[in-house]
């Protein structure tokens, strides 16, 4: 049962789209699990780059069928605009399929987000606003709307009603904002029924009898395992669980059948939004491995905050997660550092500590304990073997290596699809 778990090692943004694609001419179905249209992947192929928010990424490779599953919640305008920009470049879309227990994102969980945010001022979490966080939590106070309720209009009215009359409350009393009608609302998303219908499907069955047959399913998180509504830091999180055992409940898949958990590593760490960020860089550097690196968000548009590679975080990564590979990207933005600082374990209040502190309150006092290591100047985007790179770059890699606890098995050089160094299968 060859099923493997590719997820971000860090705060997200890691590159798990270059990842993906580069596994899904190989793989059978590419399954994102949590999440929604917050997290965004950037794949280049050729001269072509594509942004995709929602979409799998394994949607790009012929011959893969790309799956939303159970655990992430879907904005119907967002999936239909995202479907049709691809087909309108030649992306042949028509294989997805969308789980019918998946979670709609409705207008009203868009509203709430974004009024929360505005009224919350200078403690907000730095949400994208997209209803990603109400739509999670209306699925757990069990008054959420599936992709399924599309299809009986009674069961849809009577759910949309029961949301907003606590809903209403809040908007009118608390936000001084106008109450939304339950006939509006039902209106909008049975507007997309017809237009989703040929995609749904039980894709629990469905990948469940694909590994029973031996094909190769590659589940896809969103965001990165420092944004884990569980084991992130809390509250500057996202609103699912992008760690390896959300794929399990965000699939439907036991965790038997997990073989292989792949975690992305950027060479050095970034971040949107607020929250903790210990190796953080307020200076030159910071402000050059964001220009170098292009480090903007795909979906919000936001600068990253940068910051040096954090080891204390992949080790921690590869605990929680049970990693057994890591895939170390855009080690090219690296080139031209005489010196490299990383991370190597924090401060906290006069104490070295090594592993993720458990308090929040002790990982906002954290400053970072850095080790220097030797940079490199050459070229490194045409390296075709881990031999190829400078032996400083060699140094560099296997030197994380051995901090973060788990093999690293490939390297991206830059942002193509050809251009990354493979060290160890990952099939």
């Amino acid at each position: 049962m060859p099923a493997l778990v590719l997820l971000g090692a860090q705060w997200g943004d890691e590159g798990k789209g270059k990842a993906t694609d580069l596994l899904g001419g190989s793989v059978d179905y590419v399954v994102r699990y949590q999440g929604g249209n917050n997290a965004g992947h950037t794949v280049v192929v050729g001269d072509q780059k594509y942004a995709l928010h929602l979409l799998p990424s394994g949607i790009l490779s012929p011959g893969c069928t790309p799956v939303i599953g159970n655990g992430v919640v879907v904005d119907p305008s967002v999936l239909l605009s995202e479907l049709s920009g691809l087909n309108e470049r030649g992306v042949d879309t028509s294989k997805l399929l969308i789980s019918g227990n998946a979670h709609i994102i409705t207008p009203y969980n868009v509203t709430v987000d974004k009024v929360t945010e505005r009224f919350l001022g200078k403690r907000k979490i730095g949400t994208t606003g997209r209803g990603i966080g109400p739509t999670y939590a209306d699925k757990i106070n069990r008054v959420g709307i599936r992709v399924q309720d599309l299809y009986d209009e009674s069961i849809l009215h009577q759910k949309v009603e029961a949301a907003l009359d606590v809903k209403n409350q809040v908007l009118t009393k608390l936000y001084n904002r106008r109450a939304i009608t339950a006939d509006q609302v039902v209106e909008e998303l049975l507007g997309y029924a017809e237009q989703i219908k040929p995609y749904v499907a039980d894709t629990v069955l469905i990948l469940n009898q694909a590994l029973e047959d031996d094909k190769v399913v590659l589940f896809e998180g969103g965001q990165g395992t420092l944004l884990d509504i569980d084991h992130g830091t809390y509250p500057f999180v996202t609103s699912s669980n992008p760690t390896a055992g959300g794929a399990c409940t965000g699939a439907g898949v036991g965790p038997t059948k997990i073989s292989r958990v792949i975690g992305i590593l950027k060479a050095y760490t970034t971040r949107v939004g607020a929250g903790p960020f210990p190796t953080e860089l307020f200076d030159a550097d910071g402000e050059a491995l964001r220009r170098i690196g292009g480090e903007r968000g795909v979906t919000t548009g936001r600068d990253r905050r940068c910051g040096w590679f954090d080891a204390v975080i992949a080790r921690y990564a590869t605990r929680v997660n049970g990693l057994t590979d890591f895939f170390l990207t855009k080690l090219d933005v690296l080139t031209g550092w005489e010196q490299i600082p990383v991370c190597v374990a924090y401060e906290i209040d006069g104490r070295r500590v090594e592993e993720l502190p458990y308090s929040q309150t002790d990982f906002h006092h954290a400053k970072p304990v850095y080790e220097t290591l030797p940079g490199w100047s050459e070229d490194i985007t045409k390296a075709k073997s881990f031999s190829d790179l400078p032996k400083n770059a060699q140094n560099y890699v296997r030197a994380l290596e051995e901090m973060s606890g788990a093999p690293i098995s490939a390297i991206g050089v830059g942002p193509g699809r050809d251009e990354t160094i493979e060290i160890n299968s990952f099939l």
